[in-house]
């Protein structure tokens, strides 16, 4: 029997691996021999266990930290060298610059990269023209470069990362496409929502807006928070559910939202959660007013359990919402937009009813993750066979 050929993905921690990459890896063993590369061991080891694939550990940060890099490159290219790989498959910007160097100089044949997002749209001075290098150079090490967005395809050419040769976008983009299954409100019973209300102590007539991802200020919590507090002085039976990890050390909140969230007792912090169907399950809409995305996993889940969003008019949010059709678009970092748009969702009973209408049938239309996962498949059958009758 043929040996499969070996394929090996990359992120910077596990947690993309099992959220952002949910299932993936398990579905491609299935034709691949699958090792996943990131760093925190321990949690990576029961990633590999869990979906039945290899694992191997490399020290990652996502900080700028050049002495820590090129000791992970230099691990990862023996590793390479030793495996001898047919694909490396990179996300994330830091897997993406240490495992497309150690792929480029270990002579991988295959050298993927998936850009879900670029922290550089929001760097200005030194840093960001350290992460246009950062990227430029992952770009000229990879022999191919997925954008999972066209934004972020039609930003890459704008600013010159690569030639548009090297760009694809896979499908409808996305990096991972949805369950519609799994991600349905048929998954949750009304028990579960009822307990799950209480514990929140949020009742069944609550108007109840949900964020789901990090707390940290490029995702717009400062701005939502803000807004928020100002709409539920007049709508006293609003709601706001955080779901997702407070992070305090890389891009915290300010100090007035902290406060805010802690005291305002329409504000709920519920942490971060395994399983986020039940919170979505009692929302009546998502408000996601991000700075930068790639192609944001929660606005699809959102929209699979039937709710509306309210997204920024950025990358990957305006290709997954239609504005006035499955939610509404606003602009970036405007407290007033945020404001007015959920207004309109709690005074316009028959707007909002329509928007919540088209919410599921949209998703089910552009992003079935069956669909994608294949598209992905084709391509790396195509790239091999291409390599074999070079």
């Amino acid at each position: 029997m043929k040996n499969k050929p070996k394929l090996i993905r990359i992120t910077t921690v596990p947690i993309s691996l099992e959220k952002l990459l949910e299932n993936q890896l398990r579905f491609m063993k299935n034709f691949f021999e699958v090792i996943a590369v990131s760093s925190d061991d321990q949690r990576l080891q029961l990633f590999g266990k869990e979906q039945g694939v290899d694992t191997f550990h490399v020290d990652l940060t996502r900080k700028i930290t050049p002495i820590k890099d090129l000791k992970a490159v230099v691990k990862l290219y023996k590793f390479l060298k030793k495996e001898k790989p047919s694909i490396v498959h990179t996300h994330t910007p830091k897997a993406g610059i240490v495992g497309m160097l150690a792929a480029r100089f270990a002579n991988v044949p295959i050298r993927m990269h998936t850009v879900a997002g670029l922290p550089l749209m929001e760097s200005s001075g030194m840093k960001r023209s350290v992460l246009n290098i950062v990227e430029k150079l992952t770009y000229s090490c990879a022999t191919n470069v997925y954008p999972n967005s066209k934004g972020l395809k039609e930003f890459i050419i704008k600013e010159k990362l690569t030639s548009n040769n090297k760009l694809k976008i896979l499908g409808n983009g996305s990096s991972n496409g949805i369950d519609t299954t799994h991600f349905s409100p048929n998954q949750v019973s009304d028990i579960e929502k009822r307990q799950l209300r209480k514990e929140l102590n949020i009742t069944k007539n609550d108007l109840v807006f949900v964020f789901v991802g990090r707390l940290v200020s490029d995702k717009g919590i400062n701005e939502l928070v803000q807004a928020f507090t100002e709409m539920s002085k007049t709508h006293t039976n609003s709601k706001l559910l955080l779901v997702g990890p407070l992070e305090t050390h890389l891009d915290p909140l300010l100090p007035n939202t902290l406060n805010e969230i802690k005291n305002n007792e329409a504000i709920i912090y519920a942490g971060f959660q395994t399983d986020v169907r039940p919170y979505f399950a009692i929302s009546n809409a998502l408000v996601f007013p991000s700075y930068r995305e790639g192609f944001p996993n929660v606005v699809m889940q959102a929209g699979a359990m039937g709710l509306p969003s309210i997204v920024t008019d950025i990358n990957g949010c305006n290709e997954i919402i239609r504005s006035d059709v499955n939610g509404i678009i606003i602009p970036v970092k405007d407290v007033q937009a945020i404001y007015n748009a959920m207004k309109k969702l709690i005074s316009d009973k028959s707007y909002c009813n329509k928007v919540q209408e088209n919410s599921r049938q949209m998703i089910e239309k552009n992003y079935s993750q069956s669909e994608l996962w294949n598209a992905l498949l084709d391509e790396y059958n195509s790239l091999i066979e291409l390599k074999i009758n070079a």
